[in-house]
Formats: C-alpha cells, structure tokens, sequence
C-alpha cells in the first residue's frame, strides 16, 4: 500500500511539473511550470495557438508554418520575456504586433520571408536586449527602423538581401553593443548611418562585396573596441586612414585580398591587443611593420602564404605572448625578427617547410617550455631529420645540425667597370655558407639593393648586381654584402660612368636603341628631309616672285596713260579786252 500511495505521489508531482499552475496547456505544446515556458516547435501551426497560459516567460514557435503575425496574436501574454518565432514562412508583420509585450528581453525572427520591416512594428519595446532578423529577405532598412530599442544591445541582420542601409536606419539604438552584418548584398559602408551607434563595441561584417574602407566608414565610433572583417575577397587594400578615430583591442581582417601588412592603418591602434591577418595573401612581413603596436599580445597570420618575415619584422612588439605562423610557406624564423623572445609562451610555425639549421637553434633551445599549441613544428630539410618534430630531437642534434658557418665571398677581386652612359653594368658576388647567405648591394648613395628592389638596379640570383642604363650619377663604390644567421662579408666593386658625347650616335652603340630615341628624337635622316622640304618652299616662293616681276616690267611700256589740258584766258570787257583780242591766248599740258 505504502508502494502505491509513493507511486501516486510522484505522478502528481511530475503532472504538477509539466503543467502550469493555472489554466491549460496547448494540445500541440508542452509546457513546464517552473520556467514557465511553453515550447511548440515542429508542430505545422499557421498561427499563434489559443490556450497559452497568460504567465508564460518563454514560447517556442520556431519551424511552424505561421505566415502573418497581427496586433491581438500575442496580446494575452503581457509577461512574456523570450519569444522565438524563427524558420516559419512569415512575409509581414503588422505595426504593433508586440505593442503588448512590455517585458519582451529576446525576439528571434531568424529564418522567415520578411523582405520589409515597416514602422512601428517595434513600438513599446522598451526591455528588449537581443533581435535577430538574419537569413530573411530584407533589401532595405528604413529611417528610424529600430527606434523605439533604446534598451537593444545585440542585433543580427545578418543573410539577408540588403543593398542599402538608410542614413538614419540605427537611430535610436543607444545601447547597442554587438552589431553583425554578413552575406548581404552591400557594396559600401555608410558611416553616417553607423554613426548613430555610439555605444557600438564589437562590429562583424563577415562575407560582403565590399572593395574597399573608407576613411570616414568608422569615424564615428569611439567606443567600438573589437572590428571582424571577414570573407572580402574584393578587399585589397586596407587604407591609411580608413582606421582613423578608433581605439580598437581586437582587430580582425582575413579572407581578403589584401597583400600587404597594413602598417600604415595600424600606426595609431596603440590599444590593440589582438591581431588577426590570417588566410590572406601576404608573402613579405616587411622590417617594423608592427612597431607602434606596444600592447600587441597575440597577432595571427596562418595561411598567409609567408615566404619570409624579415629581420626585426616584430620591432616593437615588447609584449608579445602568441604568435601563430603555422601553414605558410616559411623556411625558418630568426630570433632577430623579435624585439624580444623572452616574452613569448607560445609559437605555431607547423605546417611550414622548416629548414633546421643554425637559424632555428633558438627554438630548439626553448623546445621545453614553449607552447606549441599541441602542433609541434616539424624539419623539412635536411633529409637526416625530415619529418622529425624540434622537440623530440635529442641534444647531440643541436651541434651537428643548428651550427652556422660564417659567409664567404668567393672571387676577391676588385672589379673597376668603365662603362658609356646608358650601358648595361654588371658586377658579380658569389658568396657561401650555412645556411646559404642572403647577398645585398650598397650603392654609393647608401641605398640598399636587394632582389626585390625596383627601379635599374636590382640583385640576380647568385647575388649578381645588375645596373641598366648606367648613368654618370651611378659612378662611385658599390659594397656587396653577404650574410646569414652566422655572420657577414663584404666585397667592393667601382663603376665609371662616362658622360654623354655632344653629337648624337647611331643607334645600337652600346646602348638601347629605344632609349637613344627617346632622348634624341630629331635623328639625321628627318633633319635632311626637314631641310630639303624648307629650301624647296622658299626657293619655290623667290621663284613666284621672280615672275611676278617678269610680268609687271614686260606690261609698262606697252600701257601708257596721257591726258591733254587746254587753258583759255577769261574775256575781259572794255578797252583792255579789245586791245588784246589781237591774238589767241592758249596752252596745252600734257601730262604721262
């Protein structure tokens, strides 16, 4: 009898537990009393069911078929705190659907059909922290959008179609922390419209089309303190200026296009504890491209395809704690490329094709206590130790295998080169050691040629200078310098350049015909022809003018133009006239 009475007991208990207290429960729902939640999920609804207790906290409707939700569906649940309505088929949601949730913390809207979210639909929503409208159809997010949130602090729009965020789309959200934009269709950044979001402190914009940051894209942020930039591939730059204004710890940029560190962009992040460059195509970690990073504690550049971090590449990095290299395309790692090792607990160079020599001893010596992240690195070459992890070697492998020899130059020569101006010049430095030197040039101007310098001199490999259209400015004393990890050695060589004669040469002696023609551009042939040309034309102009002549003297002595002038004396009356009537008083005038 005491079995059965225990049995009851416990039934009633468990009934107690799974039904609230008063009113019922749903018929396609479950519900549990101590949290007051009521979960419907997967259950084909087309509606908000009837029936929910009023006192519920939490409902489930995710994965239900509910198309619509209007101003009285969710009117009886004044104490609701959660409500999750994610992967349904709802298209619209009406002004003031939640109006009567006062208490509202969590809204998920995840999943829907929702291309439009018109205002008001938000109104009263005092309490909520957290909304996530991703993987919906939105295309637009209109002006005060989310302006009755002032308490939000974490939104998710994230999978959706957007090409265009209003200027004023984020005002409002004064409390807003975390903001995540992925997989959408924008092509720019507003900073007006992130402007609004001035407690912002951690911004996500993972898998966008967007090629390239502006300067004004973040200005408007002081607060925000961790950015991820993530999946652009149409990002090949990050800007000097495009950081500008912002106090970050956390910056992340991977799975770009980018080439280069952005040195220039970081110069100002001094706060910066935190960098991530991973999975981008950086092959150079040039000297000092960290140096204004002083609190920099981890920085990430895995699968960058890394051929070289050159000596002194962490100057600067005083704090540095983590550093993971691991599969790139690294043959070794100086200690000169640290402001200090001392500071550093754990290293990732695994899935690089290491060269154990001389270079590496300084790992080799710490194998003990530094962390590998449980990836050790493992040797590559030489062959006698390929795939042997650094820190299963024994000590006897550190004087046989990680022993440097100092760099020698072989052919000690002086080599004095006279060369014309615009010669090709060429001077060779062949040097060995272990581990094979590197050969670097001084000019006579102190500037250093390397391989991968630009412009007419460059290095050839095997160390050779080669100097193209030699000039009278590159005469004077060129150094070579040859060193490893073990050493260095130096070698001299002296060009002569001779200047330009002051009558132009024929092309092809002993200088480019191209060049030739680009500073001499009147050669002798086009002068002659130009010559020609001029003294026909002024000798055709003297010969017109001769016959101009010819025919004006042949025409004036054949016209002759003459006219006849007869004058008479006026009458006179009187006596006077009649005395002098005696003879005619006339005279002709003839004039050519």
């Amino acid at each position: 009898m005491t079995c059965w009475l225990w049995v009851l007991s416990l039934q009633l208990l468990l009934l107690h537990a799974v039904l609230p207290p008063a009113g019922g429960c749903p018929a396609r729902c479950e519900c549990t009393a101590h949290t007051r939640a009521v979960a419907c999920p997967r259950r084909r609804l087309t509606a908000v069911p009837d029936g929910i207790p009023a006192e519920t906290r939490l409902l489930e409707l995710s994965r239900n078929r509910i198309r619509c939700l209007n101003p009285g569906d969710l009117a009886a649940l004044p104490l609701l705190e959660e409500l999750d309505l994610s992967e349904n088929v709802i298209a619209h949601v009406e002004p003031g659907a939640f109006a009567n949730l006062p208490r509202l913390r969590v809204l998920r809207l995840r999943g829907n059909l929702l291309k439009l979210i018109p205002p008001g639909v938000f109104t009263r929503l005092d309490n909520l922290t957290l909304l996530d409208l991703s993987e919906n159809k939105l295309v637009i997010l209109l002006d005060y959008t989310f302006q009755d949130l002032r308490s939000l602090r974490r939104l998710e729009v994230g999978d959706n179609d957007l090409v265009f965020i209003s200027r004023r789309a984020f005002a409002g959200l004064l409390a807003l922390e975390e903001l995540t934009l992925e997989r959408c269709n924008l092509t720019a950044l507003s900073g007006e419209s992130l402007g609004h979001l001035r407690g912002l402190g951690a911004l996500r914009l993972r898998h966008l089309a967007i090629a390239a940051l502006e300067d004004q894209n973040f200005q408007r942020l002081p607060g925000l303190l961790h950015l991820e930039i993530d999946n652009w591939p149409l990002l090949e730059e990050v800007a000097a200026g495009s950081l500008r204004g912002l106090n970050l710890t956390s910056l992340s940029v991977t799975h770009t296009n980018i080439t280069a560190v952005p040195a220039a962009a970081l110069r100002h992040q001094a706060h910066l504890t935190c960098l991530n460059l991973s999975h981008n195509p950086i092959s150079t970690v040039p000297r000092g491209s960290f140096r204004d990073l002083v609190r920099l504690r981890e920085l990430h550049l895995a699968g960058a395809l890394l051929a070289m971090v050159e000596p002194q590449a962490f100057l600067g990095l005083r704090q540095i704690r983590l550093l993971n290299l691991s599969n790139n395309l690294l043959s070794t790692l100086e200690e000169s490329t640290f402001h200090s090792v001392n500071t550093l607990e754990t290293l990732r160079v695994d899935g690089n094709p290491l060269a154990c020599d001389c270079r590496l001893l300084w790992v080799v010596q710490r194998r003990k206590t530094l962390n590998f992240d449980g990836r050790p690195p493992a040797c590559a070459t030489p062959a006698e130790v390929r795939g042997d992890a650094l820190r299963s070697l024994p000590d006897s492998a550190l004087f046989e295998y990680f022993v440097c020899r100092k760099p020698k130059i072989r052919e000690r020569r002086l080599q004095r080169v006279t060369a014309a101006a615009g010669a090709d010049v060429r001077f060779q430095c062949r040097a060995e050691g272990e581990p094979a030197p590197t050969v670097a040039w001084v000019t006579p101007r102190h500037r250093t040629v390397t391989a991968a310098s630009a412009g007419r001199a460059r290095v050839l490999p095997g160390g050779t200078l080669h100097i193209r259209d030699a000039r009278p400015g590159d005469s004077g004393t060129y150094t070579c310098v040859a060193s490893n990890a073990g050493g260095n050695d130096t070698y001299f060589a002296t060009l002569s350049v001779q200047p330009e004669p002051a009558v132009n040469r024929t092309p092809g002696e002993g200088r480019n015909d191209t060049q030739v023609a680009a500073r001499f551009p009147l050669d002798l042939t086009t002068i002659l022809v130009s010559t020609a040309m001029g003294c026909i034309t002024f000798l055709g102009v003297v010969l017109f003018c001769f016959l101009l002549l010819f025919v004006w003297s042949r025409g004036r002595g054949q016209h002759k133009n003459n006219f006849s002038v007869e004058y008479s004396f006026r009458k006179v009356d009187g006596p006077a006239a009649a005395a002098g009537q005696g003879g005619a008083r006339k005279f002709n005038m003839k004039m050519i």
